[in-house]
């Protein structure tokens, strides 16, 4: 492991980027987008706003209709979805930024009352998550799944790669596969909500197979350099209990090392358990990407955290209300300047409000509306 002093204003290596520092924007949710998934330019603009970040990791975006997690969040699965993040890519860029888009499928965590033209939720088992779905209505009861086939599973794998091709033909700098968090990958790596004994469960190489084959997929349509992959061992989200989350990641992680092209990162969620994020980490030899879950943003604990990591041996850390309340997040922690305090509207949909309209340092003497 290496263990040279690092600090989160070092450029570091991602991939093939180099990048200014080691701040990564943290995938969030802000449900933004048109009504058929197309990013706005509203979209653009808040990304663009953050381009100070070492990395900027775009908000979940589904690879296929039936993948959809909620109303107002973008796609990637149709040409009007690559024409959006072109424009979202090019606003980055040009504001000196770097940007990855993460590629999620919410399997059971959908709901029919948003997914289009008919689609029901799809999981690796028919048991549905005790949870409840964020609609246009209000919070609904998460459904039953419909059971995927073999087949429907391998069009799964196609569908990721097919997105992370068009991310490519955006201009984005490469794609992160969201494989946590309780969404479809992490529902197959979960023994409560994969219940299979086929090739796709039953063991612990049955579960992490879908993840395997979708990192492979991906890697060999654009490049491994141009994957990240995120995990959150032991995570709870969407009522998923991992039995044995040891053996799972330790397994999944030791066979996407073997692969001879690395992967651009690995993004580790802290579990909460250090002994169990310490043995992850030890099977990865290459970029890791860590996001810390204990403290807030600005409190000296998680900046703590933040180089306790670096100095184990991470590349970036990741951080996600920082970014969402403070458009130069970067430069507030160099100067130690306070934060703005996240808007109680707009964190989850509607307009520019809690969203845009956040103050840089530079602003803050102007009134915040």
């Amino acid at each position: 492991m290496n263990k040279t002093s690092k600090s989160l204003f070092d450029n570091a290596t991602v991939g093939a980027l180099t990048v200014p520092n080691r701040f990564a924007m943290a995938p969030m949710s802000r449900a933004r987008a048109a009504a058929d998934g197309t990013p706005t330019a509203l979209m653009s603009n808040y990304y663009a706003q953050r381009a100070g970040a070492g990395l900027i990791i775009a908000e979940g975006t589904h690879p296929t209709a039936a993948g959809r997690l909620g109303p107002w969040v973008p796609g990637l699965h149709q040409d009007a979805h690559r024409l959006g993040w072109s424009r979202v890519a090019d606003a980055v860029h040009t504001a000196g930024g770097r940007i990855f888009v993460q590629l999620m499928h919410s399997g059971r965590l959908a709901h029919p009352a948003f997914l289009p033209h008919g689609l029901h939720p799809v999981g690796p088992s028919p048991v549905a998550a005790r949870t409840d779905i964020y609609t246009e209505a209000g919070r609904e009861p998460a459904v039953r799944p419909q059971v995927l086939s073999g087949n429907e599973i391998r069009d799964i794998v196609e569908d990721f790669a097919h997105a992370a091709v068009r991310a490519m033909a955006a201009g984005l700098d490469g794609v992160e596969i969201h494989a946590a968090n309780g969404y479809l990958l992490h529902q197959f790596l979960a023994e409560n909500a994969n219940l299979r004994t086929d090739d796709w469960g039953g063991s612990v190489p049955g579960r992490i197979r879908l993840t395997v084959e979708v990192v492979r997929a991906v890697a060999a349509a654009i490049g491994a350099h141009r994957v990240g992959l995120r995990i959150s061992p032991a995570n709870r989200f969407g009522d998923l209990i991992e039995q044995d989350p040891e053996d799972t990641y330790t397994t999944l992680v030791h066979e996407l090392a073997q692969e001879q092209d690395q992967l651009a990162y690995l993004h580790l969620v802290e579990s909460g358990d250090a002994g169990l994020d310490d043995v992850i980490q030890a099977g990865w030899t290459g970029g890791l990407v860590v996001t810390p879950t204990l403290a807030r943003p600005g409190d000296p604990a998680k900046l703590k955290a933040a180089q306790a990591w670096l100095d184990r041996g991470a590349d970036m850390i990741a951080f996600g209300r920082g970014f969402l309340a403070n458009p130069d997040f970067v430069d507030r922690v160099r100067h130690g300047a306070p934060l703005n305090p996240p808007s109680p509207h707009g964190t989850y949909g509607g307009d520019h409000h809690g969203y845009t309209d956040y103050p840089t340092l530079e602003q803050a003497p102007a009134a915040h509306t």
